[in-house]
């Protein structure tokens, strides 16, 4: 089981700050396979955020649960 070190509010807060940032986005998406993009992070609402991907011809998830950033599956970087 992960340990998780930081409150929901704290990780809420955090999401917060990088609104409207140009962002790198790492997935870890099970097996050894991570995807990476560039992106903006478009909405923070209550149980999700939403990443706008930079990329046109990106197909891919672009709304994440606050659960999945505290686990690691979702990385957040900015530029």
């Amino acid at each position: 089981m992960i340990k998780i070190q930081t409150s929901l509010s704290e990780v809420k807060n955090t999401i917060n700050q990088m609104k409207e940032k140009e962002l790198e986005v790492t997935l870890n998406l099970g097996r050894n396979k991570f995807v990476s993009f560039m992106g903006k992070l478009g909405g923070v609402y209550p149980a999700l955020f939403t990443v706008i991907p930079l990329d046109k011809n990106f197909n891919g998830k672009t709304s994440y649960s606050y659960s999945e950033y505290m686990c690691g599956k979702v990385k957040l970087k900015e530029n």
